[in-house]
């Protein structure tokens, strides 16, 4: 695993060292930020089951400002940690061992809105239509914001759920299909 471009194209991270996640790989997570940037101007970005962390990096690398990490696994939070104290860039992020939608909430109190909101759960254990309905309902999504949903290729995610439209779908060797979203 590595970044792919910006500040910190070909650094190495370090995966979550267990079976239990999948990395994104660099074909995709190239094709993902080119669909949605591929560099940014500033932004806040949530990576929700943030695994080792490498969205949200990529997303750092190409100018987010700043970048939440959430899992709950202790070992992806360990890698997290782990990959932010390599690039340096402790300053710009916060990392949260917890629930996704417990994190939701907590984003909501805090008034917390993103720029982009990174959606890679486990394949078939989480619904996307809850997950869309928390964002929407703790008003986490800024008006022009996306929401980027990494699943498996034979879950199709409808052109619109709740308040979003899908702007966008690819699929990627057959396995995974990108799929973006922003308000209506």
């Amino acid at each position: 695993m590595r970044v792919i471009s910006g500040t910190y194209k070909g650094r190495s991270l370090q995966p979550v060292p267990h079976k239990l996640t999948r990395p994104t790989t660099d074909k995709v997570k190239e094709a993902l930020f080119h669909m949605i940037g591929p560099y940014f101007d500033g932004g806040i970005g949530l990576d929700l089951f943030a695994g080792s962390g490498g969205l949200g990096i990529e997303g750092l690398s190409r100018g987010m400002e700043r970048v939440i990490f959430v899992d709950k696994h202790p070992k992806a939070i360990s890698a997290i940690y782990e990959n932010v104290k390599s690039l340096n860039v402790e300053d710009q992020v916060e990392v949260f061992r917890n629930d996704a939608f417990r994190a939701l909430k907590a984003a909501s109190k805090r008034g917390l809105q993103f720029s982009y909101i990174f959606l890679d759960p486990p394949y078939e254990k989480v619904s996307f239509e809850d997950l869309f309905e928390s964002i929407h309902s703790y008003n986490l999504l800024t008006d022009d914001g996306m929401v980027i949903c990494e699943h498996s290729a034979d879950q199709s995610l409808p052109e619109e759920i709740g308040e979003f439209t899908q702007l966008r779908t690819e699929t990627y060797s057959s396995i995974i299909t990108i799929s973006l979203y922003q308000y209506q």
